[in-house]
Formats: structure tokens, sequence, C-alpha cells
């Protein structure tokens, strides 16, 4: 039976740092990362179920949901920073990771830091070195829209003053239609330009054709790290998928150490909003394959 989930802040160099949370505290954590523009609400409909197995820990990323808006640049490595943060004030030592965008990103950055961290990882629609244009989005207008969102002067005004990406870019990348309510969640936390930062400096960040230079070394180091990692993995794919086809999920997994691949059918690029249920069954069955194993390893040897 699941946990109900409570909504906790903690404080985070300077600043502070929500985080949606459910499960015995005793339990192995699964920390769910989101992307952008979104929170840990995005995750509600899958740590519920997965939080009859594990400790489900959600944080809003700083400038994100209920986390705090330090003036800071909200770069990649501002995230990992705080990120980073986040986990040691909590005093975790290993969790599952559970990610989609930007939080991929994380991740990937995360267990390349902190390689024996990571039980086991479950993600989707993720951030990669992206060679040029055409890699990044399936989608011809998509990929205008986001360069649009990389010219000066005018990404600023389609994120910061016309809130594009909440507005259009979200629910338009969602198969169902989000309620009133739920676009109300995602609206709130950026009611003027100046909260928006966050939201357009990510699209900023995204390491295509070698830039930005910093961010694209973070990642080719981070997906290096991923190809040699031998922890469980779990690949989930959205039919088209967004910055993931299901072709291109069959090659990648294909190239990785002990990665399933899940077919989730249709979906585009906010796949939790669409297929919760089959993502918390992907990431339980993660779950008990893993520490079933481990519990294996761990027992004495009969006779």
């Amino acid at each position: 039976m699941s946990a109900p989930i409570e909504l906790s802040r903690l404080d985070v160099l300077g600043s502070h740092m929500a985080y949606r949370h459910a499960g015995p505290k005793d339990a192995p954590v699964t920390l769910f990362l989101h992307g952008n523009p979104t929170s840990s609400y995005i995750w509600r409909d899958i740590m519920a179920p997965v939080s009859a197995r594990s400790y489900c820990i959600a944080p809003d990323l700083i400038g994100y949901g209920q986390s705090g808006k330090p003036e800071i640049d909200y770069r990649f490595a501002d995230q990992v920073r705080y990120l980073e943060a986040f986990i040691d004030r909590l005093g975790l030592t290993s969790a599952y990771l559970v990610a989609q965008d930007w939080g991929t990103a994380c991740a990937f950055e995360l267990a390349a830091r902190r390689p024996g961290f990571v039980r086991g990882l479950a993600f989707m629609e993720f951030i990669r070195p992206m060679a040029s244009w055409n890699d990044f989005h399936q989608v011809e207008a998509v990929r205008a829209l986001f360069q649009k969102f990389r010219t000066p002067g005018i990404g600023e005004k389609l994120i910061l003053e016309d809130n594009v990406f909440v507005e259009r870019v979200l629910p338009g990348s969602i198969k169902r239609t989000l309620s009133p309510e739920e676009m109300e969640t995602y609206r709130a936390p950026f009611p003027t330009p100046q909260s928006r930062l966050p939201i357009w400096r990510l699209p900023n960040e995204l390491p295509i054709a070698g830039e930005p230079s910093e961010v694209w070394a973070m990642l080719e180091r981070a997906h290096a790290a991923l190809q040699a990692s031998s922890y469980p993995k779990t690949l989930f794919v959205g039919d088209p998928g967004a910055l993931v086809s299901p072709a291109f999920a069959e090659a990648f997994a294909g190239q990785l150490q002990d990665c399933a691949l899940v077919h989730l059918g249709n979906g585009a690029h906010y796949l939790q909003e669409d297929h919760p249920e089959a993502i918390a069954a992907g990431v339980l069955r993660l779950i008990e394959r893993q520490e079933n194993g481990l519990a294996a390893m761990a027992a004495p040897e009969a006779g």
C-alpha cells in the first residue's frame, strides 16, 4: 500500500529546496529528478506506488517548484551544485535515480561523480551531447523554436515575458490535456519574468555542436561514465518521443550494460503525465530485481 506524499523544505546553500517524499525511511531510497519547466509535482502519480517498496524523495530543483530562487545564474553546474548539497544535507549514501529531461543530465553527472551512490537508474527523454541541431528534436518546428530561445533578445522575450515554455511547450509535449488545476500548479512558480530565469537558462545550456563548451565537456564525461557503468538501468521511451525516438532508444540501450528498454506507447516529452502507471511499474521492477540480487549476494551459503 502506498504512503501519503508529504512536502518538506530543507535549507541548502543559503537558500532552500522543497521536496516531496513518501514511504518508509528505512527502505532503499529512490531519488526522482525532474526537468524544465516542471517540478517534483510531475512525479506524484509515480512516487505513490513506488513508495510501497522504497523511500521516495523528489526535490524541486533550485529555482523550480517551491524551492528558493537565489541570485545565481541557474546554469547546469549550479543545478548540480545545489542537488549535491541537498543530497549531503539529507545524508543520503545511495539511491535509485529516476530522471527525465534535465533531471537526466543531473543524474548522469551525479553518477559520474559518485559511482558508488547509484543502486540503479531509470531514465527517459534524456539530455546528451548532440553533434548538430538535427539531433536535438524530431519536430522541425520545435528545433526552430529552441533556436529562437537561444537567440539574444528573442529568447528572453519568448520565455521571460511571454512565458512560452510553460504555456505552450509544456502542454504541447503531453498527449493528454492537463486539467486547469494541473496547469495552475505548473504555472504558479513562475508568475513574473524574473522568476522565469531558470526556465530560460536551460535551453541555452543544451550541449549542441560543442556549445556551451563547459556543459558539453561535463556531459561527455558523464555519458562516458554511463557507458562504463554496471548498475542496472531501465530506459523508458514514448512513441514518437521528442528528444528520444523508439529507434534511438533501442540503439542507445543496446550500448549500455544491463539496460532494459520499456516501450510506453503514445508519448512525447513529459512521459510522466501520460504513462505514470507503466513508469511506476518499471521502476518497481528495477528496484525488486536489484534488491533481490543484493540480498542473494549477502545471504550466507546454505549447507
